[in-house]
């Protein structure tokens, strides 16, 4: 890491993490005293503290880096964001995507309640993904022998949850990223299946796992399609630390879940064709960099993330500067190099955390391309892939 990054990197990072460690201890208490007696009243609890953590990566995106979100999506569905229960489906384009939603939801008034299903590790991030556990995220292992009772069992959990809340799906599995397109690409050749050029192909078990159960109480999907301009470089964890901006284009569609196929077979053909339609709305939007068939809706940088970082900022130097003068940590040699271990513990963290959002280190989900088959083998064998 440059030197430059690491000056800006490491108050942002001691920022969080001290500010964060103070949510999860908040969240733990929360969690053995109050979900005990109402399993409601934690979560209402939970969704502003866990908010006060989450809004401080939103004002990274906003007010630190000057991302610009630009969102297309007509003026029924944007009404709607915020305000009902929804599945959201969307491309795994960039690193930061997860983030992208996050900024979506405190748009629309449900960050503190915007969940998603992660793989199983993500949840031993310090701060990040313990905050995401006790925020009830769904964790799999990418192993549908296991997954399959862990899905069906969260997405029960979630029936009488008190405020509109949105559950993200990457239903490609994994980060996008060339190689993996080529994989995919080979693949959909070897199977007969429609070769994509801007997305992987997407992994309908556990799609249809949470329509299947989360049809009688969520009212509508979120199809999200992101995009990156050409003009612009591709939003990086490491780039927001930097203050580099970037754009992106949000494009979304909204679906009524009762308008979804019966059987699960359809509804796995239904994502199909969905991410059809997505990569060529992709190829659309790379000719005319736009997402032109719906309207731009002024979203605007809300204030609260800023005054949300600006009060954890005060109350951590104020509490630097009592704890030093109580301990004249700085007055001794021992005392000094306790404080530059502390300051190396969360460098090497906030390293760790760039590293696991970049695609490249993401881990693929498992394909094995079926070759030298008929176009009706390879059929069947695509959907026991699926």
């Amino acid at each position: 890491m440059a030197i430059a990054a690491a000056a800006v990197i490491v108050p942002l990072g001691l920022l969080f993490f001290v500010s964060g460690l103070a949510i999860n201890l908040i969240q733990a208490i929360c969690f053995i005293l109050i979900r005990p007696l109402s399993k409601n009243t934690y979560r209402r609890i939970n969704r502003v503290v866990a908010e006060l953590l989450w809004l401080e990566l939103v004002w990274l995106i906003d007010w630190w880096a000057g991302v610009k979100i630009q969102v297309y999506t007509d003026p029924e569905t944007f009404r709607l964001m915020g305000k009902e229960h929804a599945l959201v489906m969307c491309n795994h384009r960039s690193d930061i995507d997860w983030l992208v939603g996050w900024v979506l939801a405190q748009r629309s008034g449900c960050l503190g309640s915007a969940l998603a299903v992660m793989k199983k590790s993500s949840k031993l991030l310090p701060v990040i993904g313990w905050s995401m556990w006790f925020s009830e995220y769904l964790f799999l292992e990418r192993s549908w022998a296991k997954d399959e009772s862990t899905l069906k069992l969260g997405l029960q959990r979630l029936k009488d949850y008190p405020q509109p809340f949105w559950l993200a799906l990457f239903v490609e599995g994994t980060r996008f990223t060339q190689a993996k397109l080529s994989a995919a690409q080979e693949y959909a050749a070897s199977t007969g299946l429609p070769v994509p050029r801007n997305v992987l192909i997407p992994r309908t078990k556990g799609f249809v796992s949470a329509v299947s159960n989360m049809h009688s109480f969520v009212p509508a999907i979120y199809d999200i399609t992101v995009a990156i301009p050409k003009a612009s470089p591709s939003p990086t964890m490491l780039r927001l630390f930097e203050g580099r901006p970037s754009v992106v284009h949000v494009h979304i569609k909204r679906h009524l879940m009762k308008e979804l196929p019966e059987t699960d077979d359809a509804v796995a053909q239904w994502c199909k064709d969905i991410f059809v339609a997505k990569d060529a709305l992709l190829d659309k939007h790379t000719a005319e960099q736009t997402f032109g068939d719906q309207e731009l809706q002024t979203t605007g940088r809300p204030l609260k993330s800023l005054l949300v970082v600006a009060s954890w900022s005060c109350l951590l130097i104020l509490g630097a500067l009592k704890f030093l003068h109580w301990s004249s940590l700085l007055s001794s040699w021992k005392g000094i190099g306790f404080s530059t271990m502390g300051l190396g513990i969360v460098t090497v963290l906030m390293q760790f955390l760039i590293r696991f959002s970049q695609s490249e280190h993401s881990t693929p989900a498992p394909v094995s391309p079926a070759k030298n088959v008929s176009k009706g083998e390879s059929s069947g064998k695509a959907d026991k892939q699926q």
